[in-house]
């Protein structure tokens, strides 16, 4: 049973940022109820709606039909003094403002973290910042790369005898924007249940990457050791990796504690291997994890897929396919579960995209609106907030603030 108000309804978000952890962190807000208006450039709009620089159907990109739902848009120019001074007016009128905008930019513009606070105590300035607000790096810029290289991400990534690579994904940006909602909930929470006001989330994006190092900090402090790259393998876990299988895909195995290891050779066929001095304990595994990596290789390539996997999870072996976009559209898990939804959009047609998550089972969030079109809400927006009237608005427009 579900309740019919979502968990965020009622707090106003003001989104003033591109590319795309923090617009991604109000799109996560919005997705739990909060109403999120998102600033653009008259004109241009957000950089996602290009779709990679390609031209897109009504300046709406597939990405921005995803990053840009449950938004509405405002087109202002804050270049302009008019632009700067509406954003001024708005700001009392949120609970929320997020940007990502560089520290000197802010500044130049009136527009720091201290003056917006000043416009509005009570409101959570979350600022997502690629070195964030302090430092003698805060006016430098960032982006998904720049934030994976610089927090030791990129180092680790890869095979040992090749250089490191970065992931796929624009996984830091993802991981800073869950983290910059995490802190404007938690802020939130003790603004309306503390007595507490407004405060500044101060969020650096490499701090997103950084945070996700396990131990290599800690370990590195105590014994002076400096993780590597390891490619599939993990320097405390045998056997876990992936392994090539004989219909030419590619499935992941970890078995690396005793009772998953031996659940795994009677799996395979062999038993034996329980008791075989080179593997019989986690340690002897670690030390002669090359020979352990051959023969589990082996087995594994003489089967399909699909089997490996079933035959392993049914005896309770985590195992999983390599899985690309494709097989995840047409995954039943996926689909049943509900990790992934159908929407319909009039430019593009039937799409899938990531459902809200996670999920939530007395308030789940939804998609209400998928991206809007370039400024499709500056008009209501301005009146039912500051109370402009048409002829205002048409003359902010003439001048192209807004």
């Amino acid at each position: 049973m579900t309740d019919t108000q979502p968990p965020l309804a009622g707090i106003r978000v003001l989104d003033v940022s591109t590319v795309l952890a923090a617009p991604v962190t109000a799109t996560f807000l919005g997705d739990f109820g909060a109403d999120v208006v998102k600033v653009e450039e008259p004109g241009r709009g957000d950089f996602t709606r290009g779709g990679a620089g390609q031209d897109a159907p009504g300046a709406r990109s597939l990405q921005w039909v995803q990053e840009g739902r449950n938004k509405k848009s405002v087109t202002l120019d804050l270049r302009t003094e008019r632009g700067q001074g509406l954003l001024r007016d708005l700001v009392p009128h949120f609970d929320v403002v997020v940007t990502n905008y560089r520290p000197p930019t802010l500044e130049k513009w009136g527009l720091g973290p201290d003056a917006l606070r000043a416009l509005n105590p009570r409101a959570v300035i979350v600022c997502l910042t690629g070195y964030g607000l302090t430092g003698p790096f805060r006016d430098r810029g960032a982006f998904d790369r720049i934030a994976s290289a610089y927090s030791g991400l990129t180092y680790v990534s890869g095979d040992p005898d090749r250089p490191p690579v970065r992931s796929g994904y624009s996984v830091i940006d993802y991981m800073a924007a869950y983290m910059a909602a995490f802190a404007t909930i938690t802020a939130l929470y003790h603004r309306d249940l503390r007595g507490g006001q407004g405060q500044i989330v101060d969020l650096a994006l490499y701090e997103a990457g950084f945070r996700a190092s396990e131990n290599a900090l800690i370990t590195h402090s105590s014994t002076g050791d400096v993780r590597e790259r390891l490619g599939n393998r993990n320097p405390h876990i045998a056997p876990a990796s992936d392994f090539d299988t004989a219909d030419g895909r590619r499935v992941s195995v970890h078995a690396g504690t005793d009772p998953l290891f031996r659940r795994l050779v009677h799996a395979m066929g062999r038993p034996d291997l329980v008791d075989d001095e080179r593997f019989a304990e986690r340690a002897q595994r670690l030390r002669n994890q090359e020979q352990l990596y051959d023969i589990v290789g082996a087995w594994v390539e003489g089967l399909d897929a699909d089997d490996v996997v079933t035959l392993l999870n049914d005896v309770g072996v985590p195992s999983a396919p390599l899985m690309n976009v494709a097989d995840i559209a047409a995954d039943r898990h996926y689909r049943e579960r509900g990790t992934i939804t159908e929407v319909h959009d009039e430019y593009h047609g039937d799409l899938l995209m990531p459902a809200p998550l996670p999920h939530l089972s007395a308030t789940p969030g939804s998609i209400r609106s998928l991206g809007a079109a370039l400024g499709e809400h500056t008009d209501e927006v301005l009146a039912d907030i500051l109370g402009l009237d048409a002829d205002a608005v048409a003359e902010l427009r003439a001048e192209g603030v807004v």
